[in-house]
């Protein structure tokens, strides 16, 4: 899940006569501005293969999972990036029967997709089963899906599993880390390319895609790219509290299906699903974007 740049961690201040630990979390963007929250426990800190892997209790967001530096997902974010990466795609689909996501260690967005009854086969590809297990142990409402017998769980370098299947998928959402050492590759064209081959003849692909606000330089590009591989391409952004600015961006790629036209909106009612952020107003309401970030897409 995203985020990018620089990032302070973990830091002990002054001391406090009401807390006598102290600790603060800092997350910064360019090291000139971000997030700093106050750390009431540090509930797990460990390395694995790939990264650091941690877990903070704050006062105001509850449990958070921080991956090398970053927070990812929080008790009490509203689960809006989870529902806004897995929703959008699924009730603009008519027929979303084979879904793959590709990252995703903490399962909120698998959890999401898995709340489909349409859905017939749902395979998660994460690199770090560490994230997946850490997840398991102190969010366990994220990782509900995994119990779903319909959920397949690979793990394994997203890249070369899009590259060597052999299937074909309704909806492929990429659930990656920032755009920096490994995840770079996930993406540029030639991979957003494999995809969008690996997809169905009216296949849906959808991205988390940064920080319209921040870091508009990758944003310009990848949707310059997507542009030249999709013939709809659409932004769509929500509220997220613990990313930078608060304002964060997905793209959403179709062969065939629009957003907006083709949103199930009764399939919707019908299910009655039980969200903390998405709705059918959100739905429709994610695609109005302020005029900069207009621009950024062209």
């Amino acid at each position: 899940m995203g985020k990018e740049e620089t990032t302070e961690g973990l830091r002990v201040t002054d001391q406090s006569l009401e807390n006598p630990w102290n600790l603060w979390y800092n997350e910064l963007n360019r090291g000139v501005a971000g997030l700093t929250l106050r750390v009431d426990r540090v509930l797990e800190s460990t390395e694995s293969e790939y990264q650091r892997v941690e877990v903070i209790q704050n006062k105001v967001f509850g449990k958070l999972l921080v991956l090398y530096g970053s927070l990812m997902v929080a008790d009490n974010d509203n689960n809006a990036y989870n529902e806004m990466l897995a929703h959008v795609p699924l009730f603009s689909h008519p027929k979303p029967d084979d879904v793959l996501i590709i990252g995703g260690g903490d399962c909120g967005t698998l959890t999401e997709v898995m709340k489909h009854p349409e859905v017939k086969r749902c395979t998660m590809c994460e690199l770090d089963k560490m994230v997946v297990e850490t997840t398991r142990r102190h969010l366990p409402h994220l990782t509900a899906g995994t119990e779903d017998e319909r959920a397949e769980l690979v793990f394994q370098d997203g890249k070369k599993f899009i590259e060597e299947t052999d299937r074909r998928f309704d909806v492929v959402v990429l659930d990656l880390s920032d755009p920096v050492g490994p995840a770079e590759e996930l993406f540029q064209k030639p991979f957003h390319s494999t995809v969008h081959d690996r997809l169905k003849d009216d296949g849906i692909m959808v991205a988390q895609s940064e920080s319209p606000y921040f870091n508009q330089d990758i944003v310009r590009k990848m949707y310059a790219n997507l542009n030249d591989i999709f013939p709809i391409v659409r932004m769509y952004t929500c509220f997220m509290p613990i990313y930078p600015s608060g304002l964060w961006s997905f793209a959403f790629c179709s062969k065939k299906y629009d957003p907006i036209a083709d949103f199930e909106r009764a399939r919707w009612e019908k299910l009655g699903l039980k969200t903390r952020y998405y709705n059918a107003e959100t739905h429709v309401g994610s695609f109005a974007l302020p005029q900069f970030a207009r621009e950024l897409v062209g």
